[in-house]
């Protein structure tokens, strides 16, 4: 198979193929956060950010109990809120795109989590990562969640040819259907973490290997 000569049409078709058969290997794929809220949500991508979804977990309960609205994460001592997302890592910077959200929630949205990408987008620290998870879990609006699993995974299946997040996005969203895109994202982000493993991938086992030009030549090159 040569990435280069592929049709749009043929990659469509190879797109839809991958997606089946990854929702058959991960059922139940879906977001790991845990949320109540389209705030909640914001805030714990946030602080996914360069951190497990699992230890955001156990930080967001204890943090949503002391500050459960976004006036009260503004009104928090920044020295404090700091110190309740400290293990997330790069707290300083967390804590502060939090608050300019959480005061731009409120000045010009009158303290609710605005629902269009247009929107999200002028909040502080949300780009369209962000702004396609809070779509699609919170608003119904499908959109292609571009995170580092996606980013490389779909490079490696051909399925993209950037390494831009917003033209990925555009790329597989022209060759898989609309109602796939968020489910899509949660797939390659379970096939990363199992199989497609950035340092060691386990191409003799992958499920899609047929369909993956770079298992091809990884299998060419032993």
């Amino acid at each position: 198979m040569q990435k280069n000569t592929e049709t749009k049409q043929a990659r469509r078709a190879r797109a839809i193929a991958i997606y089946n058969i990854l929702a058959e290997t991960y059922p139940g794929s879906g977001i790991a956060l845990h949320f109540r809220s389209p705030f909640e949500l914001l805030v714990a991508t946030i602080l996914a950010a360069q951190c497990t979804d699992a230890r955001v977990n156990t930080i967001t309960p204890g943090l949503f109990k002391s500050y459960p609205t976004s006036e009260a994460f503004l009104a928090a001592p920044v020295e404090e809120l700091e110190r309740a997302i400290f293990s997330s890592g790069f707290y300083r910077n967390k804590a502060k795109s939090i608050r300019n959200a959480s005061a731009a929630i409120i000045e010009r949205f009158g303290g609710a989590v605005p629902g269009t990408m247009e929107e999200l987008l002028t909040l502080p620290g949300v780009g369209r990562k962000t702004a396609n998870v809070i779509l699609g879990h919170c608003f119904g609006k499908p959109g292609m969640v571009v995170d580092t699993h996606v980013k490389r995974i779909s490079n490696l299946l051909g399925l993209a040819r950037s390494s831009d997040p917003d033209k990925i996005e555009t790329e597989l969203t022209e060759v898989l259907p609309e109602e796939t895109w968020m489910h899509f994202s949660h797939l390659l982000a379970n096939h990363g973490r199992a199989i497609c493993i950035a340092r060691r991938p386990k191409c003799e086992s992958c499920p899609v290997a047929d369909l993956c030009p770079s298992a091809f030549i990884a299998q060419a090159r032993r």
